[in-house]
C-alpha cells in the first residue's frame, strides 16, 4: 500500500546512533574524528593531528612546514591495517581531506544535540486513512501500515506486529550488516595489500631471474668467443706454416733461375768470341758449368691440394640444435638438483664420535 511521507527519516534511535558513533572514532586518539579528517591511500581515516603525530614518530628527522627547510617526504604505516603510507614533501598536509566523513560528523553532532521530542513530532500518515498514523507492521506483506488497515482494510487477514519492535529489529539487523560489511571491507583491503605485496615479489623475483638468465647466456657467449679465438689461432698457424714453405720454394726457384740466366748470358757471350784459341780456353769450363746447372734438381713443388684449408671447417649444427633445446628447468629438475647438492655437502662429525 502507498502512504504519505510526513517527514524525512533521521539518523534513528540511540542504538543506531551508538553504532554510527563507533564508525567515527579515530584509532589513534580514540575520540571522534576532529577536523580536518584525512583519508589514507588504504581508505582508512585519521585526524590530521593524529596522522601528523604518527608521521613525526616514524620520521623524527622530518622538518615541519613551519621550519626553514623541508625534506623530501617520509612514510609511516596505517594503524588500522599496517599499509605503508608514502608522503610527499608536504607531509600529512599532502593527504586528501575526507569531506564526506566531516559532513557526517557535523550531521551527527546536530542530531545528537536536537531534543528527542522534536524528532517524534512528525509521523508517516496512512494514505488510505489520512488521519491515521503508520503504527504497525504487516509481517505478511512486509510493509508498514495503520491500525484501520488491519481492522477494515487490505491487511485485515495478515499477521502484524508493533512498528517499534520491527523498527528496532531491522535497525539492529542493518547495523549488524553494516558492521559485517565494514569488517569484510577491511579483510578485502588486507587481501588486496597481500596481493600487492605478491605482485611486488613477482616483479623482484622476475628481475633477479632475468639477471641470472642474462649472466648465463653471457657465459655461453664467452665460451663460444674463447673457442672461436682458439680455432682462429690454429687456422692462422697452419696458414703461416704453409705460406713459409711455399715462399721458401719460391725463393729457391728464383735463385736458381737467376743463376741460370746469368750462366746463359755468359755462354752466349762466349759463343760470340771470334778467336778460336781464346774461345777454347774458356769453353771447357763453361760447358761443364752449363751441364752442372742443367743437372741441378730443385726441391719438389707442393703436392696437389696443399693449398686447401678445408680441414679447418667446423660443423656447428649439432651445437646449434643443442642450444635450441635450452629451456627453463621444471620443478622436478630443480628439486632433484637441490637433493643432489644437499647430498654433496660434507657431514660434520659429532664430537666424540
Amino acid at each position: 500500500m502507498n502512504f504519505t511521507v510526513g517527514f524525512k527519516p533521521l539518523l534513528g534511535d540511540a542504538h543506531s546512533m551508538d553504532n554510527l558513533e563507533k564508525q567515527l572514532i579515530c584509532p589513534i586518539c580514540l575520540e571522534m574524528f576532529s577536523k580536518p579528517v584525512v583519508i589514507l591511500p588504504c581508505q582508512h581515516n585519521l585526524c590530521r593531528k593524529c596522522a601528523n603525530d604518527v608521521f613525526q614518530a616514524s620520521n623524527p628527522l622530518w622538518q615541519s612546514r613551519g621550519s626553514t627547510t623541508v625534506s623530501s617526504g617520509g612514510r609511516f604505516r596505517c594503524p588500522s591495517c599496517r599499509h605503508e603510507v608514502v608522503l610527499d614533501r608536504h607531509g600529512v598536509y599532502g593527504l586528501q581531506r575526507n569531506l564526506l566523513v566531516e559532513n557526517i560528523i557535523d550531521i551527527y553532532k546536530q542530531e545528537s544535540s536536537r531534543p528527542l521530542h522534536s524528532k517524534a513530532e512528525q509521523h508517516l500518515m496512512c494514505e488510505e486513512h489520512e488521519e491515521e498514523k503508520i503504527n504497525i507492521y504487516c509481517l505478511s506483506c512486509e510493509v508498514p501500515t495503520c491500525s484501520l488497515c488491519k481492522v477494515f482494510g487490505a491487511h485485515k487477514d495478515c499477521e502484524v506486529a508493533p512498528l517499534p519492535n520491527i523498527y528496532k529489529r531491522q535497525k539492529s539487523e542493518l547495523s549488524d550488516g553494516i558492521a559485517m560489511l565494514v569488517a569484510g571491507n577491511d579483510r578485502v583491503q588486507a587481501v588486496i595489500t597481500q596481493m600487492e605485496e605478491v605482485c611486488q615479489t613477482i616483479e623482484d623475483n622476475s628481475r633477479r631471474q632475468k639477471q641470472l638468465l642474462g649472466q648465463r647466456f653471457e657465459t655461453l657467449c664467452a665460451v663460444l668467443e674463447e673457442r672461436k679465438a682458439e680455432l682462429l689461432q690454429a687456422l692462422a698457424l697452419e696458414q703461416e706454416e704453409k705460406l713459409q714453405r711455399v715462399r721458401g720454394l719460391i725463393r729457391q726457384y728464383g735463385d736458381h733461375l737467376e743463376s741460370s740466366s746469368k750462366l746463359v748470358e755468359s755462354a752466349i757471350q762466349s759463343m760470340e768470341e771470334p778467336q778460336m784459341a781464346l774461345y777454347l780456353q774458356q769453353a771447357k769450363e763453361l760447358i761443364k758449368k752449363v751441364g752442372d746447372m742443367a743437372k741441378v734438381e730443385l726441391a719438389g713443388r707442393p703436392e696437389p691440394g696443399y693449398e686447401s684449408m678445408e680441414q679447418f671447417s667446423v660443423n656447428v649444427e649439432h651445437v646449434a640444435e643443442m642450444l635450441r633445446t635450452i629451456d627453463f628447468q621444471t620443478v622436478q629438475e630443480i628439486e632433484a638438483q637441490r637433493d643432489c647438492e644437499s647430498s654433496k655437502v660434507p657431514q660434520v662429525a659429532e664430537p666424540g664420535s
